[in-house]
């Protein structure tokens, strides 16, 4: 990619990997699993010449530092959350927009209440939010959830690893299987994605997120999950009609967790709307972006 910049900052006892491209407003772009920041390449693209773009690996992800070789119940929402706060502050932003998905999004909401003037405004890419409830412990969902139980083993991450093609067919059957709208959407890095998680311990960092979310998500199956208190940073949830693990009827509560939110479903689209179609999602990050900051079209 044309103009992409490569840079490395030492952020609360790790060093932290990120990419830039771009100018003028900033965006802080935050991936979910199993993705780093190359997830978000197309988007970063289409929108350069609009923003600048800042595509972070989370701590455990991509070639940011993995500070626990094993299990690790230490890299939860709050932990991202504070690494993210860190990074703006070291990156002398003092107010962005934020575009998350998956993971992200859990790590944008922590951040929108922990510290709401900060931000702008809130993209959500199929956004996971208390209000699933008990719902994603469904009968019928279970087939969908069967890998975030997996990750809690020991030997999760060896047995993952233990060969390419191994971890090739691991990855392979999420990326197809997940982005419903467009199956062959990461058909092309494929082996990038196999090269980034053959990495040392970044198997192991990925699934510490499921180890230290465990105690959250069973709570949330149980219906004992205590509501936080709702975002209250403007908001807009684009969520794909077809995905299969985070379901497009959940929106329906989206409303008791935000107080100003535009929630709409992108029909035809999965769980990756910035892979499946970028052109599409880069207008949206850009129509939601332009309206906020009241930049004529």
């Amino acid at each position: 990619m044309t103009g992409i910049r490569h840079a490395e900052l030492t952020l609360r006892g790790l060093r932290f990997h990120l990419a830039r491209v771009g100018a003028g407003r900033p965006l802080l772009l935050l991936h979910g699993w199993p993705e780093f920041w190359l997830s978000w390449e197309p988007v970063m693209q289409r929108l350069a010449g609009r923003f600048e773009l800042i595509a972070p690996d989370l701590r455990g992800f991509g070639a940011t530092d993995k500070p626990d070789v094993g299990p690790s119940d230490q890299a939860g929402a709050e932990v991202h959350a504070a690494d993210m706060l860190a990074l703006l502050e070291a990156l002398d932003i003092p107010r962005a927009g934020v575009v998350s998905h998956d993971v992200g999004a859990f790590v944008a909401q922590v951040m929108a209440r922990q510290a709401p003037d900060r931000f702008a405004g809130l993209f959500f890419f199929d956004c996971p939010y208390p209000g699933v409830g008990a719902r994603w412990a469904a009968p019928d969902h279970l087939k969908e959830i069967w890998y975030q139980s997996f990750h809690q083993k020991d030997f999760a991450a060896a047995l993952v690893g233990s060969s390419r093609e191994a971890c090739r067919l691991y990855f392979g059957h999420f990326l197809r299987h997940w982005s419903a709208g467009n199956p062959s959407a990461f058909d092309d890095v494929l082996e990038a994605w196999v090269d980034n998680f053959l990495q040392p311990g970044n198997l192991q960092g990925g699934f510490n997120w499921y180890i230290s979310q465990n105690a959250a998500r069973l709570a949330m199956m149980r219906g004992e999950l205590p509501p936080p208190p709702p975002v209250t940073v403007p908001s807009c949830i684009r969520w794909g009609a077809l995905d299969p693990v985070l379901r497009v009827e959940w929106m329906d509560r989206i409303g008791g967790f935000f107080t100003d939110v535009d929630a709409q479903p992108l029909h035809g689209l999965g769980h990756f709307p910035h892979r499946e179609d970028p052109d599409r999602a880069a207008a949206e990050i850009a129509g939601f972006f332009d309206r906020l900051w009241q930049v004529p079209r």
